[in-house]
């Protein structure tokens, strides 16, 4: 195959590669939101620190998650479906 022939296909799956994460990252703050969104709705008092750990439970670090929104004042059921949430 002639480089000139390689460059089209090179650029369209990059093009393709590109548009795929364009996509996906909205869905990732949506995550975010629908944690603290679960922990406002269920544990009223609980507001300091509640982004940090949701954000933390969205990168994938649920213990950290789980123990930031309980030293927070949630309750462990409620921390555990907050962080499931932001997944």
């Amino acid at each position: 195959m002639r480089p000139s022939a390689r460059i089209p296909g090179i650029l369209a799956g990059l093009a393709l590669a590109l548009g795929g994460a364009v996509i996906a990252a909205p869905s990732a703050q949506a995550d975010v939101k629908a944690c603290e969104q679960y922990v406002a709705k269920h544990a009223a008092k609980v507001t300091d620190g509640v982004s940090e750990a949701c954000y933390q439970g969205q990168i994938g670090n649920q213990t950290s998650c789980d123990a930031s929104l309980v030293a927070a004042g949630a309750s462990k059921d409620v921390a555990a479906s907050a962080c499931e949430a932001s997944r």
